[in-house]
Parts: structure tokens; C-alpha cells; sequence
């Protein structure tokens, strides 16, 4: 089937739902259907490639919301464009479809079978929101055949609007196979904002060093100007060279505070072969079950105590590694795309 998949961010900026969208496009090509990409912005990331076809509507705005920096389209005259690429297509899927302007105007326009996918974990202002004004939403939902989520937690939010089934972000399991362990190593991914927890496993850290003297930090995605005894920040990283640190190193660390629907860099972190010490927010212990060390968010010193545990009792770190690796075959992209490929049928029969 023909499909059009539709992304309110910017696809020139990294993101967890551009990428999950960049892929689903090769993953859908792999069983045998074609998907057109459509989204703001002007260019491809850095060092990246879109996907061919794709199609930049135009420049984006940085707002900000849910403690991060969101880049999306403010300009209402989308409706032309979208109309035009949509028109051919045999179901159209909807990443993030109340989201202004280039998902909400996709939502509300067109007679196409329509699939959504609600990716986030709002927080309380706009649950509220979401709630005072749940029969304009509803009206704008009913637009959708069939809804999915991401996670329990992302279905939360809109649970008053509409039925949604879940389907999990996917990873190309490939990617990340494990290598050799360096020593007492530990990787952090994420960009530099505050939810992300960077500030907690710092603060961590020093009590990790003194247990382990020869442990040694790794944070991909975030760096800073200050020198921090046995952390090296990487920045901004190519796929490969994510994956060749995360495949490398023993133990993984998500001490984020809160805000996330999902977890993709703990799957990323599993598939790897990582043991993973995670935060336990509510989207972190669906995603991990029983692959990870759970820790209260915003606790420096009951992670500390976790990463050291770690780190000193091989037998339990290659219980966890084992466990992450069963555990994030569930993720497989393919497996993924396999769903959609199902939720595109029924909202075709539906419509």
C-alpha cells in the first residue's frame, strides 16, 4: 500500500519522533510498501539523509514545552500542500495528530483512512487542557480510524478521547550488537536538557569514582565546557559511532526526572547489551520489565549505589546484560512496522 507519514517536527532536527519516523519508512519499504515522508523543515539533519521522497514543507519555530525545546511549523497555510501529497496516498499516518500546525491540519483535512500515534507524555497543564476540552478533541480525533500509542503512558493522556492500542517505538536491532566491554565503563545519551537527568548522574558520579576508582563515563549528546574527573563528553555523535559506545560499554544510565512517553535510548542501551540503570519513571519501567535497576528519579545517591553495585558483581551485570539483550528483541523495527501494517488494514476496512 501507499503510505503517507506525516511528522509535526522538524525532520532537519533529531528527534525521537523524526527518527522513529524516518525509519518506519524503510522498515514499511522492507515489507513490501511504499511510504512518502512528509514534515517541516529546510534540510536534512547533520550527517544524516532523509528518506527519498521526502517532502520539507518549510521553516519551524522552537518552542518550548514539556521541559524541551520543541521544533515545529507555525504557519497555518499548510493545508494546500498537504492536501496535494495525501491525496495519493491509501492511508495516511499521523505522528503526533493534535499537535499544531502540520499534524493537526492533516488530522482534520481529507477523507483518506487515517492512522494516529500519540508519542507523548504531556505534562499536567495540558492533560487538564485535554480534558476541559475533550469534546472539541473528540470531533477532531473521530477524523482517525484507528489510534495508537507509544506506551501506556503516552495512551494516558488521551484515554478520555479516544481507544488507542499500543505500538511500541521500534530499534534496527542490528545496529547495536554487542562488543567487547571496556572496563568499569558507563554511557549516558541525551541531549542537555534538565529532564533529561544529566545533572543527577554528575552529581552521582564522584561517589561511583571513589568506589571504583578505574570507572570511566561516557555522555553522548550532551557536552560541556567543564572538565569532570573520568567523564568524557562526546556531543553530538554519528549512529555509528552511538552505537559503537553503547555496544562497548558495560552499564547504561537513564536518570531522567520525568516527561518521557517511551524510552528509546533504553532499548537502544538493551539491544547493545548493556546492563541499564533507570530512572523509575513510569515509561522507563514498561520499556525496561525486569531488564533493569530501577532507582527513584532526581536520587544521586541511591544511583550512585546502583552503578557501583553494577559494576562490582559481574554475575549480576551479565544477569541484566543477558536479560536487556531478550528484552529489546521485542522492539525489532520490522516487528514494528509489522503492526502498523495491521493498523493501516483496519483503519483502511474501518473507513
Amino acid at each position: 500500500m501507499n503510505v503517507a507519514i506525516v511528522c509535526p517536527y522538524d525532520l532537519g532536527r533529531n528527534g525521537g519522533v523524526q527518527d522513529q519516523a524516518i525509519r518506519l519508512v524503510g522498515w514499511l519499504g522492507s515489507l513490501g510498501h511504499e511510504a512518502t515522508l512528509i514534515g517541516p523543515g529546510t534540510e536534512a539533519p547533520p550527517g544524516s539523509e532523509l528518506p527519498p521522497g521526502t517532502l520539507l514543507i518549510g521553516r519551524t519555530r522552537t518552542v518550548s514545552a514539556n521541559k524541551s525545546s520543541t521544533p515545529i511549523m507555525l504557519n497555518p497555510r499548510v493545508r494546500k500542500v498537504l492536501s496535494a501529497t495525501m491525496a495519493d496516498a491509501d492511508v495516511v499516518h499521523i505522528h503526533e495528530p493534535l499537535m499544531p500546525t502540520v499534524s493537526l491540519t492533516a488530522t482534520r483535512i481529507g477523507d483518506k483512512p487515517k492512522v494516529g500515534t500519540f508519542h507523548a507524555d504531556p505534562p499536567t497543564w495540558i492533560r487538564r487542557t485535554y480534558r476541559g476540552a475533550g469534546l472539541l478533541l473528540r470531533q477532531i480525533v473521530s477524523k482517525i480510524d484507528v489510534a495508537t500509542a507509544t506506551s501506556p503512558v503516552s495512551r494516558s493522556a488521551i484515554s478520555h478521547i479516544v481507544d488507542a492500542r499500543i505500538v511500541p517505538n521500534g530499534v534496527e536491532i542490528g545496529a547495536y550488537r554487542p562488543s567487547d566491554k571496556r572496563p568499569a565503563s558507563v554511557a549516558f545519551l541525551g541531549r542537555d536538557d534538565p529532564r533529561k537527568g544529566l545533572d543527577v548522574l554528575l552529581a552521582a558520579w564522584p561517589s561511583v569514582v571513589h568506589a571504583v576508582p578505574e570507572a570511566n563515563l561516557t555522555v553522548i549528546g550532551a557536552d560541556r565546557d567543564t572538565q569532570t574527573p573520568a567523564v568524557t563528553y562526546l556531543g553530538r555523535v554519528t549512529e555509528e559511532e552511538k552505537a559503537d559506545v553503547l555496544s562497548t560499554s558495560e552499564v547504561y544510565c537513564a536518570p531522567n526526572l520525568g516527561g518521557e512517553s517511551f524510552g528509546i535510548v533504553l532499548v537502544e542501551a538493551m539491544a547493545a547489551g548493556c546492563a541499564v540503570v533507570a530512572s523509575g519513571i513510569p515509561a522507563f519501567a514498561h520499556v525496561a520489565g525486569d531488564a533493569a535497576e530501577i532507582v527513584a528519579p532526581g536520587d544521586p545517591v541511591g544511583l550512585a549505589t546502583r552503578i557501583v553495585a553494577l559494576l562490582t558483581n559481574e554475575q549480576r551485570r551479565r544477569e541484566l546484560q543477558a536479560a536487556a539483550l531478550q528484552r529489546a528483541q521485542a522492539f525489532e523495527g520490522r516487528t514494528v512496522a509489522a503492526m502498523f501494517e495491521a493498523a493501516y488494514t483496519d483503519a483502511i476496512a474501518a473507513h
